[in-house]
């Protein structure tokens, strides 16, 4: 088995977290990239804001490229902190706001998902349903 996350463990993370955003009735940008943050799959939903491909898109790379839920880099970016500025730097690409989690396996990060089209609760509610999904799958796979 390779070691960053497979097509079909993305659209089975994207299949979870999409069926999420419709019970939430707000469709979603949902992507899925690799340990180092380059695209495996990406879904829009119907009506989703085009904004939200880029945003998802580099939800997915950040959390990859820093092994961190983007909500977590909000408090650290902030004027003062030791990662102010943060979200300026790789080509603006750091997102500092929730809605990408790293995907791991053995201890190792593998992958991310980011998704974007609504409200920061809402982006993390959806992504969050697709990262249960991985941590199922992990467990019981």
């Amino acid at each position: 088995m390779t070691d960053d996350v497979t097509l079909d463990e993305a659209t089975d993370l994207i299949a979870a977290a999409e069926s999420r955003a419709a019970e939430i009735d707000r469709p979603m940008i949902i992507t899925v990239a690799n340990a180092e943050g380059n695209l495996v799959a990406q879904h829009r939903m119907d009506d989703a804001w085009l904004a939200s491909v880029s945003i998802s898109r580099n939800k997915a790379y950040t959390s990859a490229a820093l092994n961190a839920p983007t909500h977590e880099l909000a408090e650290p970016s902030e004027p003062g902190n030791s990662l102010y500025g943060l979200q300026t730097t790789n080509e603006g690409r750091i997102v500092i706001f929730g809605g990408g989690y790293p995907l791991e396996r053995d201890d190792t990060v593998v992958g991310a998902i980011g998704v974007s089209g609504g409200a920061v609760e809402q982006d993390r509610d959806v992504a969050e349903t697709g990262l249960e999904r991985w941590n199922d799958a992990v467990v019981d796979g």
